[in-house]
């Protein structure tokens, strides 16, 4: 009877582990499946590495990050695969997860 409870607090110590393993490893690194579907994307939404050269745009009031772009440009994260700099306001991620920037 014993031996059957060590097994089974075995088994559910192993599986509490992997899981706050993966919870953790989700949190830190974005899934290249999860695509991010916006127009505009906030400081908090772009991974720490990003949040860079941040300021407000005077036109809409709302912040954006440069990430090294340049003046009137702004970094967009869709997905693991893909980023980049967008001429502020012409930028978005589509359903597919791909950036995409409108003349």
């Amino acid at each position: 009877m014993n031996a059957m409870k060590a097994v089974v607090l075995g088994c559910l110590l192993g599986a509490g582990s992997g899981c706050a393993a993966n919870a953790v490893e989700a949190a830190l690194l974005p899934d290249s499946r999860a695509a991010i579907r916006v127009d505009w994307q906030l400081p908090a939404q772009l991974p720490p590495l990003f949040r860079n050269h941040c300021s407000w745009d005077r036109w809409s009031s709302r912040p954006y990050c440069s990430n090294h772009c340049g003046v009137d440009y702004q970094f967009f994260y869709c997905s693991l695969g893909s980023f980049g700099c967008c001429h502020l306001g012409h930028g978005y991620c589509d359903w597919d997860g791909h950036l995409r920037c409108t003349p």
